[in-house]
């Protein structure tokens, strides 16, 4: 991953958090708000190295935190460690498999709330658990499930339209004596 796909990337991110707080309708038509974060870091545990998935997660975060009625900071640890577990474990998953991307974007899109949460419990903050949190869950995991291939091709579709072409090389050898005839 180049400097150019990083860029692409924390945009996005930034992206992400500004959608989710812009455009509420997606609250209001399913009761509960798409976290598109999760999603992001299985790309970036996936496609980048690691400093990336830090810078992702800790920009992705804060600015989540900054735009959310959550203590500034409590969300970058579950982003951290949802996509360091991913990104140690990359090469066991067929990450080039959608099937895969789906899995691991419902894993991500699912841990990152209920670490979130947990960490909300610990600070001795009081939200609001109920059977509703359930249906959230569930959207948010749904959610993001479906939105991990979708940045999946996204990002590739950026990286055809703008990384250079490579030349196509003959299967020939320039030196090489092809014999014709017997």
């Amino acid at each position: 991953m180049n400097l150019l796909d990083t860029i692409f990337l924390i945009f996005a991110t930034f992206l992400a958090v500004f959608w989710e707080a812009a455009f509420p309708g997606v609250r209001r038509l399913l009761g509960a708000q798409i976290d598109l974060l999760p999603p992001l870091m299985v790309y970036a545990a996936f496609r980048a190295g690691l400093g990336t998935v830090l810078l992702a997660a800790v920009c992705g975060g804060l600015w989540f935190d900054s735009l959310s009625a959550n203590p500034l900071g409590v969300t970058v640890l579950p982003l951290v460690a949802a996509g360091v577990a991913i990104y140690a474990n990359r090469e066991l998953i067929l990450r080039d498999e959608t099937f895969a991307r789906i899995v691991m974007g419902l894993f991500a899109s699912t841990a990152v709330p209920g670490l979130t949460l947990l960490l909300l419990l610990t600070t001795a903050r009081q939200p609001l658990l109920g059977w509703g949190t359930l249906w959230q869950f569930l959207v948010m995991g749904l959610g993001g499930a479906l939105a991990t291939p979708v940045f999946f091709e996204l990002f590739d579709w950026l990286h055809r339209l703008l990384s250079p072409v490579r030349p196509s090389e003959s299967s020939f050898r320039p030196d090489r004596e092809i014999r014709r005839g017997r």
